[in-house]
């Protein structure tokens, strides 16, 4: 995969297809994999740009005096759409993570237009189930390494309440779980790049970002799973009343992962939505 070398670190990223541009955005513990299927029907006509962003599924890791937070990790995103020329009325679409609407309260200008698609906001951060634990091992020595480790066996990424399982109706298949937790096992700067980040999370910068989205006024796009039990459902309709002249669209049989879910109707809705929403 081509790479680009950034403020924090150098960031790998998948580029495929022609037309107007979408950017997708995963969550943590996950790397650009996760929007295959979605990738794969948008790039019949759209410029489908996908970073693997450093929340512990990259391979590549950052610099080690790198100052790595949700707050630092929002503006990389901006600073990546940058650094390859992105134009302004990208489609920006994150799934799980919240660091879109961080960047797009601080930088409205960059993101454009932008689709939140079952993410972390308001109150509910970390989120619950994953979230949660995901913060709690990163306080204790070794305690993401044990997490990883623990979720190697792929039957144990089925148990009722753990991360993965939590996150979709249909479950996330074992090859592309195998591959986000690879790094998190074998490279011991991936964990401590996981590790800073989760360490750096304040529970209060969701809600701040939530109360500048209102000075949003570009296109928005809410989508959320009806059956979402990590992201709550009343936040996808609290954030589209909120962001001025957004749309919702909940889809039933969804979980968190929208792209595991979902696909088609995802894809489906970003093409209507960059067709009928330009800036």
């Amino acid at each position: 995969m081509p790479t680009v070398d950034l403020s924090l670190g150098t960031v790998s990223y998948e580029d495929t297809g022609s037309g107007p541009v979408v950017l997708l955005l995963h969550g943590l513990v996950q790397s650009a994999t996760v929007w295959r299927k979605v990738a794969a029907d948008l790039a019949a006509d759209h410029r489908v740009v996908i970073p693997t962003l450093p929340y512990g599924s990259h391979t590549i890791p950052l610099r080690p005096d790198a100052e790595l937070t949700p707050h630092s990790t929002a503006l990389l995103i901006g600073e990546f759409a940058d650094a390859l020329d992105l134009p302004r009325d990208t489609v920006f679409v994150e799934n799980d993570a919240g660091r879109l609407q961080q960047l797009a309260a601080e930088r409205p200008d960059r993101v454009g237009r932008m689709v939140i698609a079952g993410c972390e906001a308001f109150d509910n951060y970390p989120p619950k189930a994953g979230g949660t634990l995901m913060a709690a091992a990163a306080k204790i020595p070794g305690g993401i390494r044990a997490l990883a480790l623990a979720l190697t066996p792929r039957p144990m990424r089925r148990v009722p309440g753990t991360g993965f399982a939590v996150m979709t109706v249909k479950g996330v298949p074992h090859e592309l779980t195998d591959g986000w937790l690879e790094p998190l096992r074998t490279d011991s700067r991936v964990r401590a790049d996981l590790v800073r980040y989760l360490r750096a999370t304040r529970r209060t910068e969701m809600l701040e970002a939530a109360g500048r989205l209102a000075d949003f006024h570009g296109p928005a796009l809410v989508v959320w799973g009806r059956q979402d039990k990590m992201m709550p459902p009343q936040h996808g309709r609290r954030l589209a009343e909120l962001i001025p002249g957004a749309e919702l669209l909940e889809l039933d049989d969804c979980g968190t992962l929208i792209p595991i879910d979902r696909p088609r109707a995802l894809a489906e809705a970003v093409r209507r939505f960059a067709a009928e929403r330009p800036l």
